[in-house]
């Protein structure tokens, strides 16, 4: 699983997820991506899980780049404690997606089996995605960044 070596704080805040990316939301290295549509919260299960379906289906062809890493610790309480009594402990590691986002870049594949594998890993993720490949995206941005 993806987390952060050290920290400085165990514990965050929450946090908002409004407004949309404004980094890490073009395609840089790879020809195809898989692009986020809704806030999220992305937990690193999910991230390995999505990684895992993409590089099965590539048979490990290609190459692959995950664009998004998990450095927020989500905290939780014990099952049956009284409330109060301070913050729970650490339980898991999301990354915070904001619409826009470039999650996953694939390169050196044709692009049927590219398209198909993203679709795969979207299917791993807890929001709706769309592929794009680099020249849509450099459409769409119509250089406005």
């Amino acid at each position: 699983m993806l987390m952060p070596k050290r920290v400085k704080r165990r514990k965050q805040f929450r946090g908002r997820m409004k407004g949309k990316a404004m980094r890490g939301n073009m395609i840089a290295y790879g020809e195809y991506g898989l692009v986020a549509q809704d806030p999220s919260w992305v937990t690193s299960q999910q991230i390995e899980a999505a990684r895992i379906a993409l590089t099965r289906y590539t048979r490990r062809g290609g190459q692959v780049w995950i664009k998004i890493f998990p450095d927020k610790p989500v905290t939780a309480k014990p099952a049956e404690t009284r409330m109060g009594s301070g913050k729970g402990s650490p339980e898991y590691w999301v990354a915070v997606v904001k619409p826009g986002r470039v999650l996953f870049e694939v390169a050196g594949i044709d692009e049927a089996i590219a398209r198909e594998a993203l679709r795969l890993a979207s299917t791993k993720l807890p929001m709706r995605t769309k592929i794009y490949s680099k020249a849509q995206m450099e459409q769409t941005s119509g250089g406005d960044n």
